[in-house]
């Protein structure tokens, strides 16, 4: 592992809300649990004019509103401001990198970059840290999505990346690679000798994977109708739930074996036909009881974009052939919830069937958020002395993460996240041939959509998407999670 005494972390778009709901307050807590090097400079550089006094109390606002009260000590409040600095840069002119450069002084121990930025400009941004001397081989750079929107715009930015960074100092960012119950499941998978037995087409029927929102454009209106659900959420954080629920075990815990699984799995997804697709848009509705616009109200103009999609999906492999994984996610919809739903089949033989007893199959229900828990569902027969018949009823096992792990630290993803690229540790973060094995099948998916075939379906706010989305588990004789 490297060297944590790096003379500083660079945080490109230091005034957006990311840096403000995630990334200060990610800061402040490690920098409260001693986590970070006493030395650490952490710098702020965005297009806003501000001093370093002037982002110090950008800071003390945000983690004023978005720290936790229990979390705030007002004694490490204060070093961590001490910290703080700031350089004023348009990223889009070479020439305010040289004042850049002098801000941050000796970089030779290591320099930590997170780069947020809008995608045009990454190349302008990597040839100013290269003119500047801020690429040299003691630094690392963290990227956060959007890395492109097709495999096309995604190869050109990894490529202007590469011309300035090796693959081993380059850190793409998903952030829910640093959710504790998405790190769970290889420990549930490969730590535990009665799962992985199992992990198969042999015992396993079918797989659901939920990333459901009850939020609408949220302020998001030119990047959200630019991109829409299937680049937002489906290209990234789907698939590498897919990859990391279905990937083979690897050799060891650590970036190269993990990876190597991951991309694996990834080119084989099978190419996903027509019929085994839904897009949808939100019309009018309630959410939480509130009534809400319809996408169009909110974005102000007509769009086709999706905000819903659902995909039956397919792993050509041996473990899975002819299990399909069915994947969902969007706005608007009736809760919020993130989960992976895996189906056993039925047992071969029911031996109650005699006396009665009906039996369901087991189901395993890892949930990421809201709540955090692992629950197994499992038949029970119900107490009694069974003269009439006997009664047989789901229970389930639950492992409340939250319960479980109580006095443990509970830790946002980007706590993770920022320390790892922080001591160059890359196993959560996601390599170059992951990205474009996830664009290639997305891309293969728009390219059925522009066929002219695949028709926008209207859902109410608040429902779970489109009839048709019902349908595509419906007409497989399975049903959705909900």
């Amino acid at each position: 592992m490297a060297d944590t005494s790096c003379s500083a972390l660079l945080l490109f778009g230091a005034t957006g809300d990311l840096s403000r709901r995630m990334l200060l307050p990610s800061l402040y807590a490690l920098h409260e649990d001693g986590l970070i090097d006493p030395t650490l400079r952490i710098v702020g550089t965005a297009r806003s004019e501000h001093n370093d006094a002037e982002f110090r109390d950008f800071a003390k606002q945000a983690l004023e509103e978005f720290l936790p009260a229990d979390r705030r000590d007002e004694a490490k409040l204060a070093t961590f401001l001490d910290r703080l600095q700031y350089q004023t840069l348009d990223a889009s002119k070479i020439d305010g990198f040289a004042g850049l450069a002098e801000k941050l002084g000796d970089t030779s121990c290591g320099l930590s970059i997170f780069l947020s930025t809008a995608p045009f400009l990454f190349e302008p941004t990597i040839e100013g840290l290269r003119s500047a001397g801020l690429a040299h081989e003691n630094v690392r750079i963290g990227l956060e999505k959007p890395l492109g929107n097709d495999l096309a715009s995604s190869r050109r930015i990894n490529d202007a990346v590469a011309a300035g960074f090796s693959e081993q100092q380059i850190f793409r960012i998903d952030h829910y690679l640093g959710k504790e119950t998405v790190q769970n499941l290889m420990a549930l998978r490969f730590a535990n000798m009665m799962f992985e037995p199992l992990w198969n087409s042999a015992n396993i029927d079918h797989v659901q994977i939920t990333i459901s929102e009850t939020v609408g454009l949220e302020g998001r209106k030119g990047f959200y109708d630019d991109t829409g659900a299937l680049r937002d959420m489906v290209q990234n954080h789907m698939l590498q739930l897919v990859a990391l629920t279905a990937m083979e075990p690897p050799r060891d815990y650590d970036a190269t074996s993990i990876r190597d699984e991951k991309v694996k799995l990834l080119r084989a997804l099978r190419p996903v036909k027509a019929e085994e697709m839904v897009r949808g848009q939100y019309r009018s509705g309630a959410v939480g009881g509130e009534t809400v616009k319809g996408y169009l109200d909110d974005l102000g103009q007509a769009s086709e974009t999706e905000t819903f999609v659902s995909i039956k999906a397919h792993v050509d492999n041996w473990r899975w052939q002819g299990v399909p994984f069915y994947l969902r996610t969007g706005k608007r919809l009736a809760e919020r919830r993130s989960e992976i739903v895996v189906q056993f089949k039925d047992v071969p033989h029911n031996i109650f069937s005699d006396r009665g007893g009906k039996l369901r199959s087991n189901r395993l229900v890892i949930r990421l958020q809201p709540e955090e828990y692992v629950r197994l569902q499992v038949m029970a027969k119900e107490p009694g002395l069974d003269r009439t018949g006997i009664v047989l009823r789901e229970v389930n096992l639950d492992l409340s993460l939250t319960q479980a792990f109580s006095k443990a630290r509970r830790r946002i993803a980007y706590e993770r996240l920022l320390l790892d690229l922080i001591e160059g540790e890359q196993t959560l973060f996601v390599r170059r041939d992951e990205v474009e094995a996830q664009w290639k099948w997305v891309d293969a998916i728009r390219k059925v959509w522009e066929g002219g075939d695949m028709e926008v379906k209207p859902y109410a706010a608040g429902s779970w998407g489109p009839n048709a989305a019902i349908a595509l588990t419906e007409r497989d004789g399975r049903s959705w999670h909900d």
